[in-house]
């Protein structure tokens, strides 16, 4: 049977090691505000006070429309992301290939799975569409969907190269992707403030919304023969490990829910990211490595902190922003020395450039033209408002 990492129950074993610091210097992408460890709110007279059962070690809230980040804490701490990651590959490839492609697996596809992973049950031999693919990487979180998918795509070195480039478009520069399902490898990191950019982008993508929006799916099974000779392939049912979307014993489903995505690793923990629609406002809400001593802490955190957004609509001051992709972003990269990578994306973009020889001044105020529209236009898809009655409708199929 699969291994579902992605279900553990959120409890932290005993004789766990004390919790880590977060460092003194983080990233300012989005506001300088945000480059400080510990809780930053913002609250106006009136305001409700931050849930006080929140033991993540990084979380934040913002408006997934306007950007705008209603509270935070140790929001760039970069940490190990888990399956969240799973949404920066499904907004860097999901777009690439048409989901009425097939794909009919082969070993190569599967190899550099880790032990452990959690699968949805591809089989090497058997065809898959992309659609079907894609639900395995939502619903059940499949390692080997994602990598099938990574294949597709030209291979995981290939993959994990465009992740970390749309990552730097994104200014997430707080992430460095290391295997393309979140797997834990040495030096793969994000933040819940990057987590947050992926999932924002990603729902841009109707096809994104829709996979991530689904509770239940039914999936390919294996082809056998029948005693006719004849053959039939069977399917199963498969129900999404987000359980603000589904529901377990102790957690009901969070009214308004739309995704996104759910992940627990052994150096992570357990982490998730989710989108929900209350009248006119969606907020977005990341949660990173609760301390384990709730059972599905990471769900119940993620609900009080958007019950708490959804109240103080209005009554408090932003204390940063979700930047754009493409724009010049409000502040600098994770800073130098340890837990942070040298620069931002501005200083690499204009090493990179600087680097190349010039091909003439005409040539280089076209590229330069070309490259302001191409921004402009993917900052206006960013700031535009999401189709909300779209949005929070939970799919069954």
């Amino acid at each position: 049977m699969p291994a579902h990492a992605d279900d553990a129950d959120g409890k932290a074993p005993k004789g766990a090691p004390k919790e880590p610091r977060p460092p003194a210097r983080m990233s300012t992408v989005g506001g300088s505000q945000l480059g400080r460890p510990g809780t930053q709110v913002k609250l106006k007279p009136g305001a409700p006070k931050l849930p006080t059962k929140v033991s993540a070690r990084s979380w934040i809230v913002t408006d997934a429309e306007s950007g705008e980040v209603l509270a935070s804490h140790n929001a760039h701490w970069r940490l190990p992301p888990a399956s969240t990651l799973k949404m920066l590959f499904a907004d860097t490839v999901l777009p690439k290939l048409p989901k009425e492609r097939t794909h009919k697996v082969v070993p190569s596809d599967m190899q550099g799975i880790g032990e452990g992973s959690s699968l949805v049950g591809v089989k090497e031999g058997e065809s898959y569409t992309v659609h079907d693919l894609w639900l395995g990487v939502f619903l059940r979180s499949g390692n080997d969907a994602v990598h099938v998918l990574a294949a597709m795509n030209g291979g995981v070195d290939k993959t994990v190269e465009e992740m970390n480039e749309r990552a730097r478009i994104l200014h997430a520069d707080d992430t460095k992707v290391v295997s393309p399902d979140g797997y834990d490898r040495k030096g793969q990191l994000s933040s819940a403030y990057d987590l947050s950019l992926f999932a924002r982008a990603g729902m841009q993508n109707k096809d994104f919304r829709e996979y991530a929006a689904t509770a239940t799916a039914k999936f390919p099974g294996e082809t056998k023969k029948k005693k006719n000779g004849e053959t039939k392939r069977e399917s199963f049912q498969i129900q999404n490990t987000n359980r603000l979307l589904t529901g377990d014993v102790g957690i009901e489903p969070y009214p308004g829910i739309a995704g996104v995505k759910n992940g627990s690793t052994t150096n992570a923990g357990n982490t998730f990211t989710g989108v929900a629609q209350r009248g006119n406002r969606v907020l977005l809400v990341t949660v990173m490595h609760p301390d384990g001593q709730e059972a599905h802490g990471v769900y119940k955190e993620a609900a009080r902190l958007l019950d708490w957004g959804f109240a103080a609509g209005g009554k408090v001051e932003p204390v940063g922003e979700l930047v754009a992709p493409g724009s010049t972003a409000n502040g600098g990269g994770a800073p130098h020395g340890k837990g942070g990578e040298a620069g931002g994306s501005a200083d690499r973009a204009a090493a990179h450039a600087h680097s190349k020889p010039s091909g003439g001044a005409g040539t280089a105020l076209g590229i330069t033209a070309g490259v302001l529209v191409v921004l402009s236009l993917v900052a206006y898809v960013v700031h535009r408002r999401w189709p909300l009655p779209d949005l929070a409708r939970r799919r069954r199929h």
